[in-house]
């Protein structure tokens, strides 16, 4: 593995046999990093952000879940 860091960004290179799955769910967490770096909403906002978006996921796949 090779991290080189420019003026710019930061550039990862990996082996091709990395677990993609793993590298996935890092990925996931450094785009959300990204995305709330300039946010100026306030942690009550993203709760409640996060509750209506757990509750239409729910709603869109609980029949996946029981029969």
């Amino acid at each position: 593995m090779v991290i080189e860091k420019t003026d710019n960004e930061i550039i990862f290179r990996l082996p091709a046999a990395i677990d993609t799955a793993g590298f996935q769910r890092i990925i996931n967490y450094l785009q959300y990093k990204e995305a709330i770096r300039k946010s100026q909403g306030t942690e009550e906002q993203a709760n409640k952000l996060a509750d209506e978006s757990k509750k239409r996921w729910w709603s869109e796949n609980k029949e996946r879940f029981i029969k």
